[in-house]
Parts: structure tokens; C-alpha cells; sequence
């Protein structure tokens, strides 16, 4: 299990054409199924007019949760690719959605296949691709005398501060790189009473 992902930053679009057929690609950085479904509304909403809104998406540092829909074309001829593309670059916590507006000719399967993988990997292409890491979330409760020790932790340590309380009984909560989570726990137990 690595503690690295790799993922978009933003909105890219991309595009595709064949045969008179447009396709409109649209790749967004999500967190959660409930922010894709907001968005896959509005690109239904926007586009009313299109013949297909086909997405696939992928969420997750472990790529376990994803998902592809063909929005009324043959089976596996757009989710499947659009999916593909996202594989193929090992990209999680992403959405690309196309938009295909029918040009009057048939594309046939393989026509299909080929046009909703260009536009996705067009949308990837335009996309500012980053490294983020996944991160644990520790909290430590600790009497005030203990400050300067779990101070020193933290500066040595560098997670990021996420909230702190400071009263007779004080409070950190700190997000820290998964891999080294278990070793700044086991510093802050560490720290004399």
C-alpha cells in the first residue's frame, strides 16, 4: 500500500470529432459521489440538446471505488474507454465526463470506442496532473506542562496543524503522511508527564 496518489488539480476539457459527431470532454478533480452527481446534473442540464453524457469515474488512493456509464450508447463502447483512459494514467479522484453530439453517421462500435477514448485521453492531455499523498488524521490530548515536548514533535515531524485547543487539558489534531503516522503517534506517547 503506497501512501501516494496520483490525480488531477482543477478542470480540463478536451475534444474529439468524427464523421460530423462532436465530442466534448470535461475531466474534474472530485472527492465524493455526491459532488459527481451534482455535476453530472449540471452537464445534463447545460446540455440538454446532446444525445449522450457518458462518464467514468474513479475515486480513492486504493482506485476501488469507480464506475462507467454509456448514457444509451452500445454497451462498453463509452464508460469503458473514457474508464480506460483514467486507468491507463493511474489517475483516482477524478470525473471525466463526454459529451457527444450526433453528427447524422454512424460511428459503428469500434468508431465509438476510438472517438470516447481520444476525447478522454484529449481532456487527460490538457489536465495539470499532481502527486498528493494520503494522509491520517492523529489527535493528542496532553496536560499543558507537556507543551514544549509535543511542540517539538510536531516541529521536528512537520505534519500539518488542523486544530488545537490550549487549556488545563489541551488538544491537537494533526494530519500526517499515512507512512509516518504510527511513528509520530508513538513520539507523542512518548512524551514524559
Amino acid at each position: 500500500m503506497t501512501d501516494e496518489y496520483r490525480t488531477i488539480s482543477g478542470i480540463s476539457e478536451g475534444y474529439y470529432t468524427e464523421k460530423r459527431s462532436k465530442f466534448l470532454a470535461f475531466a474534474h478533480h472530485v472527492d465524493t459521489v455526491e459532488e459527481i452527481k451534482d455535476l453530472l446534473a449540471g452537464y445534463r442540464k447545460k446540455y440538454y440538446d446532446a444525445r449522450h453524457v457518458c462518464y467514468a469515474y474513479m475515486l480513492g488512493a486504493e482506485r476501488t471505488d469507480f464506475r462507467a456509464n454509456d448514457d444509451g450508447e452500445p454497451s462498453s463502447t463509452a464508460g469503458k474507454p473514457i474508464l480506460g483512459q483514467i486507468n491507463s494514467n493511474l489517475l483516482t479522484n477524478i470525473l471525466i465526463v463526454v459529451v457527444r453530439y450526433y453528427g447524422g453517421v454512424n460511428l459503428g462500435t469500434s468508431g465509438l470506442i476510438v472517438a470516447y477514448r481520444e476525447a478522454a485521453a484529449d481532456a487527460i492531455a490538457h489536465a495539470t496532473i499532481e502527486t498528493r499523498q494520503v494522509e491520517d488524521i492523529v489527535k493528542y490530548t496532553f496536560s499543558y506542562p507537556q507543551m514544549n515536548d509535543v511542540m517539538r514533535i510536531v516541529k521536528n515531524m512537520n505534519p500539518r496543524i488542523i486544530s488545537q485547543t490550549y487549556d488545563n487539558t489541551c488538544e491537537i489534531v494533526l494530519s500526517i503522511r499515512k507512512s509516518e503516522a504510527a511513528q509520530l503517534r508513538k513520539q507523542l506517547e512518548k512524551v514524559p508527564i
